[in-house]
């Protein structure tokens, strides 16, 4: 699956940059690694959150691998940088015979932010969830995060739902 999209470059501290971009949205490949591990290291930088190596490699090999449910896709730019990324996973349900698609992962280069990257990679993984017989797909993201919110709430729908997590 490969979505292209065209339009304006992302906004800076001067407003809209007045180039236009060409964005390919397509799956994650082995090749991608460096340009993802750029990004990676950035949305975890973002969380504050440390993961190790052994558990990156994992998870970058799992998706190029589309094993364990997990896929991934990437935006690449006209020069073949990749820009952005959305890590997802398909799993079982006890509330769904198909299933669902969670979006772990959506981070887009500082760069690149403010134009369609974002909403497009949701689409592609809407579209990719679809192509894999899911009901539904999901994501969550922290309360202070209010740009990436803000296009949430376009794309998606809200739900009432509060997340708990314990260590195991």
């Amino acid at each position: 699956m490969t979505r292209e999209l065209r339009g304006r470059a992302g906004s800076g501290p001067t407003g809209w940059f007045a180039s236009l971009w060409h964005m390919v949205i397509r799956a994650l490949t082995r090749e991608d690694h460096d340009g993802w591990m750029e990004l990676w290291d950035g949305y975890l930088s973002f969380y504050r959150v440390e993961v190790g190596e052994q558990i990156t490699s994992l998870t970058f090999t799992r998706m190029c691998e589309k094993k364990d449910g997990m896929f991934g896709l990437v935006a690449v730019d006209d020069d073949g940088e990749v820009v952005g990324f959305a890590n997802c996973l398909v799993h079982p349900s006890t509330w769904s015979i198909a299933g669902y698609c969670y979006l772990e992962d959506l981070f887009v280069a500082p760069h690149a932010r403010g134009g369609e990257v974002a909403k497009g990679l949701i689409d592609a993984t809407a579209a990719a969830a679809h192509e894999r017989g899911v009901e539904r797909m999901y994501w969550n993201t922290q309360q202070f995060n209010g740009a990436a919110r803000s296009l949430y709430d376009t794309v998606g729908k809200l739900t009432s739902m509060v997340v708990y997590e314990r260590e195991v």
